[in-house]
């Protein structure tokens, strides 16, 4: 193997010497509920009866205790696309797990909501927390003790995340996660944007507008696109936590119901005894789960040019790992990872085309082999994360792996590490006198990286939306959405700008996005400085701008500054903050916006208040 990037071995030793005592006392808890926690054999008889009461032909192999008994965490629901294949599952994971002398039984229900439902609804302001939710209920699921390995099925944009928080505080459970696959292409994606913008300037209407989209999502599995969805699975892959190759694989196909069935049989493999016996493969999810598979994330992410909502999600996950990483790290990565992949929005092709032409097999072997991943983390199915860089297919009604691509099948989508189609990640870190953002420039064309022009603030998105078909916008401008951090709202995406600022940019304007929010997995051709923090709410400084100050936003010079008399600047007070919204449930979520941690932290207050 080759050595280890200089940058991403400096990087790693930071995490791990900040760390240092977090993961102690991580590593120390999850033993410690190995050897003393609840446990099946713990559980009084009446505790177990409950337990296996209603398990059918699985009854007295529970009660018997000497087989693994897997619990099954899901996010099924029948109005997701993503979610939808989960609903067979739980049968096909409880017959694959009798092959190997083992049981299952469905431990709990996660919610499954999806962004592209609720996108600029107030119902979006859910979004986030709904992270914390999904955490809190696998957790309540887990606590049972009635299991000694997990699978999880979960896929779209908060579930994965979740899932992983909420079953890191069970660490010493073995634990795969188990993806459905995409939904195959449709609409081609560069018409797809067509008809939105023609829609954003009112020369389509919506007949022909839900046309396009049900086009685009039109049945089974997850949305095309790399969004967060989608890189959730890549992370997986990179973290060693998925079946090698096994993340975009379509619903429905054989191959794709035999690489569950082969979780299935790999859980009961990497449990803490076999055969009455300590087993020597056990392969707990939180010491899976450590400071290299954790950067190996964030290379993955900046490799791939995926979703911005992941500079969220993985100090998240890395904080309930007792794991810290910021966006300092992440910036530095980002300047020595090259962009090897080209997926729309970046790109044309979508994420089925990325897979046929090599996928994630290509992208881990790639690399390793330019020492920009860690080998060495303990995955849940080889000797190193090497032995995911193989693809899956299926021979003489069997699955087997092969070796990954030598080549991309096709170069508009995927590139080698020494022929990328950028030299640095799809990431940036942005600062200045309005805090620190990131910027996602994967899709941003070099002449758009840096734009200075006057302001124009809001303090919601549907605000644009009017100034913008009143043609208030029709200049350059950067147009600043504030009052949409964890705090304020719960940070709703707000992906619902990008056709309006996309026909700005279209016609000829130099325009920018600047936002305490966040924007999307989505994210596309126009530049935008996200998750600003301090928000707003917070004193942040968005809330000192006013319309018509200049504002610089460069992602060559990491620039985010408004261009204010420094005297000015200092003594201008915070515009007041909005009046909270009730309806759609949000009030219930008050508690959580009160106590969430800033953006770069995860913004999560469950993880806060837990003192993690």
């Amino acid at each position: 193997m080759p050595a280890i990037n200089e940058t991403v071995a400096k990087v790693t030793d930071r995490v791990i010497r900040r760390s240092k005592e977090g993961r102690a006392r991580y590593l120390d808890l999850i033993e410690r509920q190995r050897d003393e926690g609840v446990h099946r054999p713990n559980l009084s008889c009446g505790n177990l009866a409950h337990g296996f009461a209603a398990s059918g032909e699985d009854k007295a192999t529970i009660r018997g205790g000497h087989a693994m008994n897997i619990g099954i965490v899901t996010a099924f629901n029948d109005m997701l696309s993503a979610h939808q294949p989960y609903g067979r599952y739980p049968e096909q994971i409880k017959i694959a797990a009798r092959e190997r002398g083992a049981t299952a039984q469905v431990a709990g229900g996660v919610p499954a909501m999806c962004d592209g439902v609720t996108q600029g609804q107030d119902s979006m302001e859910l979004s986030l927390f709904s992270r914390d939710v999904i955490a809190m209920s696998a957790s309540v699921g887990l606590s049972h003790g009635m299991f000694e390995g997990a699978l999880l099925l979960g896929i779209c944009d908060k579930i994965v995340p979740g899932l992983l928080i909420g079953t890191l505080r069970f660490g010493h459970l073995p634990t795969i996660l188990v993806p459905a696959g995409p939904m195959p292409s449709g609409l081609a994606n560069k018409e797809k944007i067509r008809v939105r913008q023609l829609y954003a300037e009112g020369k389509v209407g919506r007949e022909e507008l839900l046309e396009a989209e049900s086009a685009s999502y039109h049945g089974a599995g997850t949305c095309t696109f790399y969004g967060t969805a989608n890189s959730n699975q890549m992370m997986m892959e990179m973290m060693g936590l998925h079946m090698p190759g096994s993340s975009f694989v379509n619903p429905g196909a054989k191959l794709r119901q035999e690489l569950t069935r082969a979780a299935t049989h790999r859980i009961t493999e990497i449990g803490w005894a076999k055969d009455g016996k300590e087993n020597e493969d056990y392969r707990p999810l939180g010491l899976c789960v450590d400071e290299k598979s954790i950067v190996n994330a964030i290379v993955g992410l900046l490799a791939t040019g995926g979703s911005t909502n992941h500079v969220i999600h993985i100090p998240a996950i890395a904080r309930a790992a007792g794991i810290t990483v910021d966006w300092d790290d992440m910036d530095a990565l980002s300047r020595v990872v090259p962009l090897i992949a080209s997926v729309y929005p970046n790109g044309a092709g979508d994420i089925n085309y990325f897979h046929a032409a090599g996928g994630m097999p290509y992208v881990i072997r790639e690399l390793i082999g330019a020492g920009l991943a860690h080998p060495d983390i303990m995955t849940i199915y080889g000797a190193s994360l090497m032995d995911g860089a193989q693809e899956p297919f299926m021979e003489d009604d069997a699955l087997v792996w092969k070796p990954a691509a030598e080549a991309s099948h096709d170069d508009t989508l995927l590139k080698p590490v020494t022929d990328p189609f950028q030299p640095d990640g799809g990431m940036v870190l942005l600062h200045g006198n309005l805090g620190r953002a990131t910027m996602k420039i994967s899709a941003v064309k070099d002449e758009h990286r840096t734009i200075e022009a006057p302001c124009r603030v809001f303090d919601t998105q549907n605000a644009v939306g009017e100034a913008f078909k009143a043609g208030e916008l029709d200049r350059d401008v950067v147009v600043v959405v504030r009052f949409q951090g964890p705090a304020a709202n719960g940070m709703p995406e707000l992906h619902k700008l990008t056709p309006p600022l996309g026909v700005l940019q279209d016609r000829g304007y130099r325009v920018a996005l600047v936002t305490d929010g966040r924007m999307s997995g989505a994210s596309g051709k126009v530049p935008a400085a996200i998750h600003s923090s301090p928000e707003a709410w917070h004193d942040g400084p968005l809330g000192k701008l006013r319309d018509g100050d200049v504002v610089r936003v460069c992602a060559h010079e990491g620039t985010l500054q408004a261009l204010v008399d420094d005297a000015e600047w200092a003594a201008r007070k915070q515009a007041p903050a909005p009046a909270e919204q009730w309806g759609t449930g949000r009030e219930l979520f008050a508690m959580m916006r009160r106590h969430s941690d800033p953006a770069e932290m995860g913004g999560s207050a469950m993880l806060k208040e837990a003192g993690l």
